[in-house]
This record gives C-alpha cells, structure tokens and sequence, in this order.
C-alpha cells in the first residue's frame, strides 16, 4: 500500500476512534484546527506527562513554569518576531493557491533522494546478500545522476534561504519546473514575505484598545520570567526551566493533518548555561533528547539528525530531531543554541538589568542558552503513523491494531464481562471500582467478545481481561495482550503487579 494512503487511513482512524476531530465539524471545520476526542486526549496527556517527568523529575536544575498566552506588546519587538517572523509565500495564478516556497523547494529535494532510495531498493532486490550499498550508491549512473542533482538544488536553495534572497527562491522554482500540485502549471507570482502572527486588542473601549498578539512559540515566557525563577528558586547556572503551553501561527499552507496548524502545544525547555559552554551542552542535550525519543522502542532507524545551515538570527548552532512519517522525515523537535540574544534583548527594551553573578567566579553574565523545544501534535502524529498496523491473521482474518507504547495507550486496561448477565457485570464493575484508581480502565459489555477485543485493539489498549463464570468461582479472569493476542488465566489480586510497572510513564523514564 502507498505512503499516502496508509496516512489517508491513519487520519480516517484517528476520527473513527475518538482520536483527533476537525474542529468546528458541524460547521464543515475551520482549516488547520483540529480538537482531540476522547482517546486522543489521554494520549496527548501521557505524552506531556511524559516528557514533563523525563525534564522535571529526572533532573535537579529544571523546573516548570506556566506563562501566559497574551504578553507585552514589546516582547514580540524584542524577540525580533514582529520584524522577522515572516514566511517566504508565492502563489500559483490558475489555482489561486497560496504556498511557501521553501517548502515547495524541499520537496523537490526529496523528491530526488526519493529516487535515490528507489534505485538502491532495486539494487538490493537483484543483488540479494551480496549487495554493497556504499558501492552501488558510488558507482550507479541513475543514483550519481540524482544525488548530484540534488546536491546542487541544496546548495542553491541554502544560499537563497541564507540570503533571503526571494528573486532566486523564485528562479529556483522555475528551473525545477515545479508545478501546482492542484493547477498542474507553474504560473507563479514573485515570492513575498508574510508575518505569521496573529493580531488581537484588548482594552474595554475601541479608542483606549492596544494591538496585542497571540504568542507564536511558548520560549518568551519563559526568558522573561529568567528572573523570577533563578532568585526565588536559588537556582545556579547550569538550571533550566520547562513549559507546556499553546501557541500560535498563521500559517497560509497549513496541510499533513495536526503536522502543521494554526494552534498547537509545545513542550520546550530553555536551559541556561555559562557563556563559552554552550556547545557542549548543546551537543549533551542532543542525545538527551534523541535517547527520550528512542525509549518508546520505535526503531533507531526512525531517527535522524538534521543540522541546519541557515541559523535563525538568534542562534550558534541549530538541529533538527526527524522521525520518519508516511511523507518522509519530518521535524518533530529542535535543538537549538540560542546564545545570550533573547535575555540580551529583553533587557535592552525592559530596560531590566537581565545577569547571573556566579559566585564560585565573582563575576556577573548573561547567560547563554540551549533550547529544546518540540511539538506535541507532531509527537502525537508520529506515535500515531508508526503504531498503525493492518495485520492479516493466521486464520486469514485482519484487524486493525494500534501498537501504542503501553504507557503512552489511552486506556491501559479494558474490562469484559463475558455475559451481561448472571452476576459477571457486577463482578467486573467490583474489579474496575479497584483498578481505576492505579491507571485508566474502560468498563465494555456490548457486542461479543472478539468484536470487543478489536474495538480495544483499534485505540491500543494493551490488556483485556475477561470476567467469565469460572471467575466467580476461582477469582480468575483471562487477561490478553494487545500485541501477541495470547491469553493467560491470572488471579484476580495479581493483576495490579501484572499490568501497573507495564504500562506506566516509570517504565519508560527508567530506559532514560
């Protein structure tokens, strides 16, 4: 089955099961917006719960703040967001589409290593054990061909970018005959800036109003409140401070589903380090991050680093964490030096001396930062696309199943009376009233059984247990695991010990 229609079925369940709704869908939604259901919700919390526990638990010197959404005016003047926030649009005059050149450009560029790895997967096909990648990939005409193309697309286009050049990102464009995907035609207008922030007033009265935006990262908040935190938390360099907050942005070409909206939650953590330190950290924190990612057991392969060329006007050094959807690697968290720019200039327009007296040297500095910072809703899409599966049973069956990290699943365990009769509902509803309070259970009794059973493998409940009439008898139930299918006859007292240590967010912080 192609990428594209294995994500089409992804974002089809992810509706079907509770997970992800369009916002406004009685209104025929509002583009780029989305609402999580029920499942999706729980989901999304065990993620932040996660990543919150692995920053705040696991580390001495990081602690947590929640800053507000509306912020001073002049922050956003401070930060640069108000005079450099801007995205690179064009626009096609038959379809009278909007879409951001760059991107339109890197998908040029994966569309060439997408043949690259087509020529390499038939040259593993036709030369079996005996096949040399690094051989075929120096010696093949098709693949040189491509790669060299591809080369030289990245090395203009990183120029361009660099430079801001909109002329050339135009050129670009039109070189490599790059169509509207609706139109099919290249009737481009010239490349124009756009700034990505939202505008709002408050004041009570239309005359005593103030232009005001809706944040467009959660970082500012927490480099204004540097202060506060290091003095009344004694905080000494290194520390950071972590946040989990809404954002904003409005993006013209927001598209891949929940990959790119106009509101969404990030998780970030700004880690305040003496200056000339901070390449290391930045290397250290590089791991750190890669190693949280990997605990959920998705496979190294998924990952990769992507270090940028063109740095945002704030930063040293700058790279990308990449997981590998069904559209091909795509961000899902960055790591970035920031230098000292953002205290550095919020104390310029505060006019707020913005310094750190390290008393182990005597002397008084801004700190320079690190910054981490990731998506949740892509996080969320990313555990979602690698847990899908269509799996074709031994007895010619499918069923649709989510192999969600067990501490991450929206229900953890669901609970079946066999019959709704004869006592086995109420004997089910008296182990749940014990287990709800360790982790989240799901009470169902109707439909038969194996039709219950895919119903919790399509939201990736990893255990069933099923109260029978010998449970009764004997306090036994069957308990069944989502991934193998296996069933096991286990006391009722025992289940606690089976399942708690499996599927809690401890399981996964201990790999850490």
């Amino acid at each position: 089955m192609a990428q594209e229609d294995v994500f089409k079925k992804i974002v089809s369940h992810c509706k079907e099961y509770g997970f992800v709704f369009p916002s406004s869908d009685i209104y025929d939604g509002l583009g780029a917006v989305y609402d999580y259901g029920q499942n999706g919700v729980e989901l999304k919390n065990n993620i932040k719960q996660y990543w919150w526990q692995a920053m705040v638990l696991l580390h001495e010197n990081i602690v947590g703040i929640d800053s507000a959404i509306f912020m001073h005016p002049t922050i956003w003047k401070a930060s640069g967001h108000v005079d450099a926030f801007n995205d690179p649009l064009i626009d096609n005059r038959d379809s009278k589409k909007r879409y951001r050149a760059d991107v339109l450009i890197e998908e040029q560029i994966a569309k060439y290593e997408e043949k690259i790895e087509k020529e390499v997967a038939k040259g593993r096909k036709r030369f079996g054990d005996a096949f040399n990648e690094a051989e075929f990939r120096a010696t093949n005409q098709r693949v040189i061909e491509h790669t060299q193309k591809r080369d030289a697309l990245h090395e203009r286009y990183s120029k361009a970018m660099n430079a801001m050049d909109l002329d050339e990102l135009k050129q670009i464009i039109l070189d490599e005959e790059i169509v509207c995907p609706i139109s099919g035609t290249r009737n481009w207008t010239d490349v124009r800036q756009f700034n990505l922030m939202f505008k709002t007033e408050v004041g009570s009265t239309a005359e005593g109003a103030s232009t005001i935006y809706l944040r467009p990262e959660t970082a500012q908040g927490i480099f204004v409140n540097y202060l506060n935190v290091q003095k009344t938390g004694r905080m000494k360099i290194p520390f950071g401070i972590a946040q989990i907050g809404k954002a904003f942005r409005n993006e013209i070409v927001a598209r891949q589903f929940i990959f790119r909206m106009r509101e969404f939650e990030q998780m970030e953590m700004q880690y305040f380090v003496k200056p000339g330190t901070e390449l290391d950290w930045f290397k250290q924190w590089k791991q750190t991050r890669l190693a949280w990612h990997k605990a959920l057991g998705f496979g190294d392969e998924n990952y990769r680093f992507h270090d940028h060329e063109k740095l945002a006007h704030y930063a040293n050094a700058a790279s990308d964490i990449e997981f590998k959807m069904p559209f091909g690697f795509k961000e899902v968290e960055g790591i970035h030096s920031r230098t000292n720019f953002d205290l550095s200039q919020h104390a310029k327009f505060s006019g707020h001396k913005i310094e750190y007296f390290d008393p182990e040297t005597n002397e008084s500095y801004t700190p320079y930062v690190i910054e981490t910072s990731i998506g949740v809703d892509r996080m969320f899409l990313s555990v979602m696309c690698h847990s899908y599966e269509e799996e074709t049973l031994e007895n010619g069956e499918t069923r649709t199943v989510l192999r969600l990290p067990a501490p991450l699943a929206p229900v953890k365990l669901a609970i079946l009376p066999l019959v709704k009769k004869d006592g086995l509902p109420e004997k089910a509803h008296e182990i749940m009233n014990d287990l709800k309070f360790h982790f989240n259970c799901k009470y169902e009794e109707k439909d038969s059984i194996g039709k219950r059973y895919r119903r919790q493998d399509a939201i990736g409940t990893p255990y069933c247990i099923t109260v029978d009439h010998d449970t009764l008898n004997d306090n036994c139930v069957t308990l069944r695991n989502r991934d193998t299918m296996t069933q096991e006859r286990v006391p009722i007292a025992s289940l606690r010990d089976l399942i708690e240590d499996k599927v809690s967010i401890t399981s996964l912080l201990k790999k850490l």
